[in-house]
């Protein structure tokens, strides 16, 4: 039986240029597996700390005192330990911390160390890391999954707080459900980001990118950018509403003022029994199958009401409304709240308490997908999560920036691997 030896974290960069983790395990038959963490711009509130240094350096945004965390504290508590042992290991860590929220090691900390441990563990038993996260899934839970690829949805406009632009809905998706595989569901999507391209320039409006790799132009509404992805599919040679469908980020916190939604972008405030009616007609209009945080985290009247009105109609995602907690989606699914929850394991802090949330969303017919955050790293991790739970769906940014297409790449690798797998 393998041991690990050490554990060692470093400060690095993420896709902003701010500081993130990267953690390395090493174990004693001398295997070793390293992993960074992602960061989040538009965060929930109830999300599990992300321990930053609030001190001159990076702006306050450093993380050295979590990178202190797993030097010298959690690499001496793990030594000697079997790194197979996921769920013992994630509860130490828990207890360890002994804070509902991870304040006191960070979430970041705890979930570098989470990760890694998987990744070693699944090179100590000589698998791929999808496969291994099919294994421990069964071992947490008792349950059994069958492995798939996911269907990519992919934000080709940006808006919101992942751009600096007067479109309030963050992100505006495409999803090549009509795809036979994944390489032709990137395909289709490829072409369909340049051919939107080309109609912004031919507009003479911007073409610079947000955070996630999507567009980030000025347009007149919300609607507007629905509209131009639309002839961007047709321009491609696809057809909306067979080949490719829209998905929709509203993060509808962000512009949650005083009781009211705010679209700044078309001068607007609408209660929330009108937001609803406005998402309603959207979805009426146009081949929209997917919404998430289409309510602010807090406005439980208003996720009823949007559940009631387009719940079978469309997939509603609670995002910030969840953030990966399996007790507070617990509380979501007993007030029939959504139909899906998005997956972000650094929300919650540990790989053990993914799982269980995932394991909650199956029990319980809601969908899961698997997630980025806006502020990514080049580690791949989350595709492998994808496919070895089996989920069905991924988001993880445009075709665009190596932060995110390197997601897309390492399934592209899994689908050429695993020949057997389909695709949704």
């Amino acid at each position: 039986m393998s041991k690990i030896t050490s554990i060692k974290a470093i400060q690095v960069l993420d896709s902003r240029g701010l500081p993130t983790i990267a953690c390395r395990v090493l174990l004693d038959n001398f295997l070793s597996a390293e992993v960074m963490v992602p960061s989040g711009a538009s965060t929930g509130a109830k999300e599990a700390l992300e321990l930053r240094d609030g001190e001159d350096a990076y702006m306050g945004k450093g993380v050295l005192k979590a990178v202190d965390n797993i030097n010298l504290i959690i690499s001496p508590l793990l030594a000697g330990q079997n790194p197979l042992e996921q769920e013992k290991i994630d509860n130490q860590l828990i207890a360890l911390d002994g804070t509902e929220d991870k304040s006191n090691l960070g979430a970041n900390a705890i979930l570098a160390v989470s990760l890694a441990i998987c990744r070693v563990a699944a090179k100590d038993v000589d698998i791929s890391l999808h496969s291994y996260f099919k294994d421990i899934f069964k071992n947490i839970t008792g349950n059994t999954l069958s492995q798939s690829l996911p269907m990519p949805m992919l934000n080709i406009l940006n808006g919101g707080q992942h751009a600096d632009n007067n479109i309030d809905i963050q992100e505006f998706m495409i999803i090549p459900k009509g795809a036979s595989s994944f390489k032709e569901a990137m395909r289709w999507s490829s072409e369909i980001y340049w051919n939107l391209k080309t109609i912004l320039k031919d507009r003479n409006l911007s073409t610079s990118v947000g955070d996630e790799g999507g567009f980030a132009p000025n347009l007149q509404s919300n609607e507007e950018a629905i509209q131009l992805i639309i002839e961007a599919i047709e321009k491609s040679n696809l057809e909306s509403g067979k080949d490719i469908f829209i998905a929709l980020d509203c993060a509808a916190s962000e512009f949650y003022r005083d009781g009211k939604y705010q679209l700044s972008g078309e001068g607007r405030s609408l209660d929330s029994q009108s937001f609803a009616n406005y998402l309603e007609n959207l979805v009426q209009n146009y081949p929209i199958l997917s919404i998430e945080d289409g309510m602010d985290e807090n406005d439980f009247i208003g996720w009823k009401i949007l559940t009631e009105k387009i719940g079978t109609k469309c997939q509603l995602v609670g995002d910030d409304l969840f953030v990966t907690n399996k007790k507070i989606f617990q509380e979501g699914i007993d007030q029939g709240l959504a139909n899906a929850i998005l997956i972000k394991f650094n929300q919650i802090g540990s790989i053990t308490e993914t799982i269980q949330t995932i394991n909650l969303a199956n029990l319980n017919n809601y969908k899961s997908i698997i997630s980025h955050r806006s502020g990514e790293t080049e580690d791949t991790t989350i595709s492998d999560l994808a496919v070895g739970l089996g989920v069905g769906q991924i988001k993880t940014g445009a075709p665009c920036r190596s932060d995110r297409v390197a997601k897309y790449n390492r399934l592209l690798w899994i689908e050429d691997e695993c020949i057997d797998l389909t695709i949704g």
